[in-house]
């Protein structure tokens, strides 16, 4: 085995490791009631009714209603909980029986199981896929689609930015990272980005009398803002003059993940990078950026101390900025798998500490449910309610996962986004770009990369499905599904601008199961879609935008291109593949509302897929 791949199998072992037990939990909740289930093709689907105070929820199974039963492994490699019914079982085999219950989910983990189990049969696939049916109402008043998925993005560390050397596939490396956040910005509409290694020794050092060098975060800063964006401030790693071990690195760049020797030095750390931060870039410029303490203390690849250990560490670093100006936004725990933010808020609460926002991340699923906890702060203290910011979130916490380059992974963002709006305020994707070296830089072009763009920027099917989010235009209207998997496969958003002059709708068909990487034929479904409430009579031109294994699919092209012989595109090759990177749009004709104000469309959606449709009004002058 090779070093490089030692490394990585050691950095998989340990990564979900707790550095610590939690030192204390929400009281446990009552298991949901009104379980049911309901026999789908390739599925078996789960409702109940949500549990006030509930994070999430756990499903479990059984072959026999004596059990034993296990939580559901749909194999997303972190949280198994999910926020909200109903809930996809698509590991279950056609024509096999199958028993469930569901347990709440707090951040003590799952409560107790409902009483009586539900029996679960899926169907077997016929000759026609099942059809399901949406129901947009134009009528309605459209309400603001929060934008939850474009206020901040993840990205590698920001110092390379001014890297110098050629990088993976003898790229410009901090040329195309930068070129990947234009994209993401003028694409996405990202506003602000979150990037480890504020505290990296390219960018801070302690000069020999003791005070702080921030000249090299100075150089990465200005070419970072100069793109446009905000940075989300990490407070993260340890300066190797400040941490009691510094030999205690993570990451090929060596991140030191120590806890302090002096408390008092690590609060001035962070007091005095608060000061040089407005001094440099004004004080009402530096207000207007969250300041996030650490990263993933919960696991002990990232801190050698203890929880209680984080909170001192929080608490000397909120209260260090705060000190500077109150006005800047400072939360965390930014924790792995989330956990931690209760803790964090009872440690907040019982000691005065300043919190405006709690961070944490999670992956291979849809986000929990945090606002129990928030209001609950926020009632017992008197305090504004802080804000909800998943730092990173993505299909996959494993590096190098073929998972990241695939479609599959674009409906998987979408049903997150859809589930995160109203319970969230931001929804960083990890990550930007491609450009990506915590276990080592891209070996070759498609290499299961973080990125939602390749080295090179590429877009791959997940940034699509973001760029038909920030297509949506007007604000929201009602879109009712009903059908085989509706709501648990097959989900939908809808607009409309004033006055109907456009329409649309985004429907998208995923599961969270990670062994239908490769799509299902089973869960492939014809979506038909009713449009009411439009001008009786009006007459609309359609287009239609597809994500699915042959449209909008850059790793199809390269395979296509290139065979699977070559890790990186010769010349001739990136320019066919620069080609090809655009989202598939076709004109689909005209359709006219009928005297009722209604009109219908089909729209083919295989799993994993996505089909969005587009009606302009084409009879008005």
């Amino acid at each position: 085995m090779t070093e490089k791949n030692a490394a990585r199998l050691d950095w998989e072992q340990r990564i979900g490791l707790p550095s610590e037990e939690p030192l204390t939990g929400t009281a446990g909740l009552p298991a949901p009631t009104g379980l049911r289930s309901e026999d789908g093709t390739g599925h078996v689907l789960l409702d109940w009714h949500p549990v006030e105070g509930a994070l999430g929820y756990l499903v479990y199974r059984a072959d026999t209603v004596d059990g034993p039963y296990e939580p559901l492994d749909h194999r997303g490699g972190d949280v198994l909980a999910v926020p909200s019914p109903p809930y996809a079982d698509s590991l279950a085999e056609p024509g096999q029986g199958y028993w469930y219950k569901v347990a709440s989910w707090t951040d003590s983990g799952p409560g107790p199981l409902t009483a009586e189990p539900v029996r679960g049969c899926p169907k077997a696939p016929g000759t026609r896929r099942p059809t399901v049916d949406v129901a947009v109402d134009a009528s309605a008043e459209p309400v603001p689609l929060p934008p939850v998925w474009n206020r901040m993005i993840g990205a590698e560390h920001l110092s390379m930015l001014v890297l110098d050397e050629p990088g993976p596939g003898g790229a410009d490396a901090a040329k195309e990272y930068a070129d990947a956040l234009g994209i993401v910005r003028d694409e996405l509409g990202v506003r602000t980005v979150r990037a480890h290694g504020t505290f990296l020794p390219e960018c801070v050092s302690v000069r020999d009398d003791g005070s702080f060098d921030f000249s090299g975060l100075d150089e990465v800063y200005d070419r970072f803002l100069a793109t446009g964006l905000k940075p989300v401030v990490e407070l993260s790693f340890m300066p190797a003059e400040l941490a009691l071990d510094p030999d205690y690195t993570i990451f090929e760049y060596k991140g030191i993940a120590s806890v302090p020797r002096s408390w008092e030095r690590w609060g001035d750390l962070c007091r005095e990078l608060t000061v040089h931060l407005r001094e440099r870039y004004g004080a009402d410029e530096v207000a207007g950026w969250e300041f996030e303490v650490w990263n993933e203390a919960n696991l002990e690849v990232f801190w050698n101390g203890t929880q209680a250990q984080y909170h001192l560490l929080y608490e000397t670093a909120a209260r260090a900025v705060k000190s500077v100006d109150a006005r800047i936004r400072v939360g965390g725990p930014g924790s792995a798998a989330a956990k931690w933010v209760g803790p964090l808020l009872e440690h907040c609460r019982e000691h005065d500490v300043p919190i405006d926002f709690v961070s944490t991340h999670t992956y291979g699923n849809a986000p929990l449910d945090f606002r129990p906890e928030t209001r609950s702060f926020a009632e017992a203290t008197g305090r504004p309610e802080p804000e909800i910011l998943w730092t990173e979130w993505g299909v996959t916490p494993t590096h190098f996962h073929r998972v990241s380059d695939s479609v599959f992974s674009a409906p998987f963002v979408l049903r997150g986004v859809k589930s995160a709006l109203a319970s969230t305020d931001a929804l960083a994707y990890w990550v930007a770009s491609d450009h990506f070296e915590e276990l080592g830089r891209p070996p070759r072009l498609f290499h299961g990369g973080f990125g939602l763009l390749t080295v090179g920027n590429l877009r791959k099917p997940r940034f699509w499905a973001l760029r038909m989010l920030t297509q949506l235009e007007g604000g929201r209207v009602p879109a009712a599904v009903s059908g085989d998997g509706a709501e648990a496969l097959v989900e939908v958003l809808a607009t409309r601008t004033d006055d109907c002059a456009s329409v649309d709708v985004l429907c998208w068909n995923g599961t969270l199961d990670q062994t239908k990487l490769d799509g299902s034929a089973a869960l492939g479904r014809e979506v038909r879609i009713e449009v009411d409430g439009l001008p009786p009579g009006a007459c609309y031109s359609v287009t239609r935008r597809r994500v699915d294994e042959t449209h909008s699919n850059i790793k199809a092209v390269w395979d296509a291109v290139d065979g699977g012989h070559s890790d990186w595109p010769n010349e001739r090759q990136w320019a066919e593949l620069r080609a090809a990177d655009e989202l598939f749009e076709e004109s689909a004709g005209t359709v006219t509302a009928d005297g009722d104000g209604s009109l219908v469309l089909t729209c083919d959606l295989p799993m994993p897929g996505i089909g969005a449709l587009r009606l302009d009004r084409a009879d008005t002058a």
